[in-house]
């Protein structure tokens, strides 16, 4: 993969910061970005100790780490490299902000800093990126409570709050240029939790009463947002924002007679014309109720019919229309429909992604493609399903480049975990794989534990747990455990830290694959790193110049140029320099 030059970044920088008389409009905007994905679980990641937002101890709970919180990596300039190669031309980059901030609003400068670096991370590869508010709104459960509620008393008690934070992210980023969107908040819903539309979850389906106040709170949360960010002027006067229907609901569906009203009560905020734009999510169910394929010309009717009536009441306002997230219904789970039925899924996404960008319609898909320990290579942990969407967007003849996990099969990611409670617990690995097809872990720290520290604990069909003694464990899988689900590192103890070197996963014919740490519950990590075989130092040291082709052990593959490079699959080494290739 090609750095960008010192020249060509004073280029792209100096474009970001064009002058507001410059800016497309919304419309335009929407149709130069191009397929779009999102960095999702990663600045959005949140965790809460205290659910009360009226106690001042609900604001400010979390540092930097709530990046890594849920499971994901720090996201590093690479990534977003490497999703401007494939073909991307935008990012949207949830932000989760409540728990970075003090109960009277004010963000805490690392946290705003950290978030600038990120978009500075997108901004300098030449995409769009949109910054947005994310789950300081969201679906209320016993251990997290959102503070931005469609409702009318909600917008009265926290109007300030939301003004104040958004004059602060408006005043950080108001020099930058077209490429940088602001979105106002995500899937705003009614303090009853309802989705689809405001009330659905009162008795009866509907309540009059709450659906008023939700929709009018809607717009008078994207009428603040608009006119305080207006307000601080600069690039941000004439800056492309988005504002969201009632919990992002595209309104599509004759269920009820009710779905439409998300995109029928909104109103688009006064003064506004051509730098505004409107914003949807979509997951359909591409399979039945009984887990049989829908036929293909069905999902085709239902993705008609959406973007018919997000053209008829949305875009007739003068404003265009982004699908903000999607993907189906399955989307976040391990055995998705990209698993399980990916012929289907295939067809689906393809005909969205066609069918949007024929009718002006931006798409971000939610998450997926590059997740987890892949983000941090980076590499692609769905490469065929980021095919088929960019070749639904550049043309079937489009050829992405696409790496991939396998390709750093020889690399173990290192890191030091840090345990904050007893009983707390690390990913080593996470299944489902059976013990009929890997054998054993084999797991090495940096040193020795302290006595009665960790422990391995495995789940499957019957659960184990064995202490770790020593530097360098092997952990056999045996018949019984059937199914593994996960594989964990525990402390035992109220507290402790230790630094994780490599986890192998060992298959039943003794062939060694790497597996990828994350943090599950009670811990963080720190440090992390690619633990590169050794040989890569001395290979740097011994073939400056030599064009020649090495593998990570320093042994030499083929005797030509680069024009030979076809012939080797993997990490490469030439000239002194790592680059992935895959045939």
């Amino acid at each position: 993969m090609k750095h960008l030059t010192l020249f060509t970044c004073v280029l792209l920088m100096a474009a970001a910061h064009a002058a507001a008389a410059d800016f497309e409009t919304a419309t335009d905007a929407v149709r130069h970005m191009g397929l779009g994905w999102n960095l999702g679980n990663t600045l959005d990641a949140n965790s809460q100790s205290v659910t009360d937002v009226n106690s001042a101890a609900y604001w400010g709970q979390q540092d930097l780490s709530s990046e890594t919180c849920w499971g994901q990596y720090a996201t590093k300039p690479e990534l977003m490299r490497m999703m401007k190669n494939a073909g991307f031309g935008a990012i949207r980059v949830p932000v989760t902000w409540y728990n970075h901030m003090d109960a009277e609003g004010n963000v805490n400068p690392e946290w705003m800093a950290r978030v600038h670096t990120v978009v500075d991370d997108v901004i300098k590869q030449g995409m769009y990126c949109i910054i947005n508010v994310h789950h300081d709104t969201g679906a209320d459960g016993s251990s997290f409570k959102s503070w931005i509620k469609a409702d009318e008393a909600n917008y009265t008690q926290n109007r300030a709050r939301f003004e104040k934070l958004w004059k602060q992210i408006a005043e950080e980023f108001k020099d930058y240029g077209q490429q940088l969107l602001f979105e106002s908040y995500n899937e705003m819903l009614d303090p009853l939790n309802s989705w689809c539309y405001a009330s659905y979850a009162a008795t009866g389906r509907y309540n009059t009463a709450v659906a008023t106040s939700a929709y009018n709170a809607i717009n008078s949360y994207a009428s603040s947002f608009v006119t305080t960010v207006r307000a601080t002027g600069g690039n941000n006067a004439q800056r492309n924002l988005i504002v969201n229907t009632y919990a992002a609901a595209n309104g599509y569906g004759n269920w009820n007679t009710h779905l439409a009203e998300p995109l029928t009560t909104l109103v688009k905020p006064e003064g506004e014309t051509n730098h505004i734009a409107f914003e949807v999510h979509a997951y359909p169910a591409i399979a039945n109720s009984n887990n049989t394929d829908r036929p293909i010309a069905d999902i085709k009717q239902e993705v008609d019919g959406m973007i018919n009536l997000l053209k008829t009441k949305l875009v007739a306002m003068g404003a265009p229309v982004i699908f903000g997230e999607w993907g189906t219904s399955n989307v976040d789970a391990a055995e998705n429909d990209y698993v399980k039925r990916p012929a289907l899924m295939k067809q689906f996404c393809q005909y969205f992604v066609q069918q949007c960008k024929a009718n002006g319609i931006g798409t971000f898909f939610w998450m997926g493609l590059s997740d987890g320990a892949a983000r941090l290579f980076p590499a692609f942990s769905q490469a065929e399903l980021a095919k088929w969407l960019l070749q639904a967007y550049h043309g079937d003849s489009f050829n992405p480049i696409l790496p991939e996990r396998s390709d750093y099969n020889t690399c173990c990611i290192s890191t030091t975990v840090h345990f904050t409670q007893q009983w707390s617990e690390f990913n080593l690995a996470v299944g489902p794989f059976t013990s009929n097809n890997y054998k054993q872990m084999i797991i090495e720290l940096e040193e020795k534990p302290a006595t009665g520290l960790l422990a391995v604990k495995i789940y499957g069909s019957s659960n184990k747990s064995t202490n770790i003694t020593a530097a360098t464990s092997t952990v056999p899988f045996t018949a019984s455990m059937g199914s593994i689900t996960r594989v964990t590192l525990q402390c035992t103890q109220s507290s402790g830290s230790t630094r994780v070197k490599s986890i192998w996963l060992v298959k039943q014919n003794g062939e060694k694959v790497p597996s990828d740490p994350s943090v599950f519950w009670g811990c963080t990590m720190s440090d992390i790193s690619i633990n590169y075989p050794v040989g890569v130092n001395e290979v740097k040291q011994a073939t400056p110049s030599d064009g020649c082709f090495y593998d990570l052990s320093g042994r030499k593959l083929i005797n030509g140029k680069s024009s030979n490079k076809t012939k080797k699959k993997g990490i490469c080494i030439q000239n002194g320099k790592k680059f992935i290739h895959r045939q």
